[in-house]
């Protein structure tokens, strides 16, 4: 879980989540992030993305399906084809003392089986973080 302030009213920072075009924006370069669906995308429940991301040296084909959606205050997008066994994540916003709290909660499990906590310990869970700090960085630079 990624607890971050953002200095903007709540549906600003809503609507900036809801254009999927602005992931390119939150996504670390070495991640080699593309969105493969035509855009513009209209985010609802159901809305299927296409991306294309590049992960320890293999570009991998990830599908998310929005399977949440409840403006300004909760989205969830789910991991329907990538290379998590399961990557579910979900963003909820809420109004702090005239900012927007944003808590980002993440459930994934490496397609590794029993053995899913090697790499794990090893290096998956630091790239998540890494990957959540970044765009905590970029938020602040955003929203200053």
């Amino acid at each position: 879980m990624k607890k971050t302030i953002i200095n903007k009213d709540i549906k600003d920072v809503f609507g900036f989540f809801s254009k999927a075009e602005n992931l390119n924006k939150l996504t670390p370069s070495f991640l080699g992030f593309e969105i493969v669906s035509p855009l513009s995308i209209k985010m609802e429940e159901g809305t299927i993305i296409d991306y294309k991301i590049n992960l320890n040296g293999f570009k991998m084909n990830w599908r998310s399906v929005i399977t949440k959606w409840d403006p300004p205050f909760c989205f969830e997008d789910t991991q329907v084809k990538g290379p998590y066994k399961i990557w579910i994540h979900e963003h909820k916003f809420e109004v702090e003392s005239g900012t927007t709290l944003m808590t980002d909660t993440i459930q994934y499990l490496s397609p590794v089986g029993i053995f899913e906590f090697i790499p794990h310990n090893l290096f998956v869970r630091r790239k998540v973080e890494s990957i959540f700090d970044y765009r905590e960085k970029i938020l602040s630079e955003i929203f200053p």
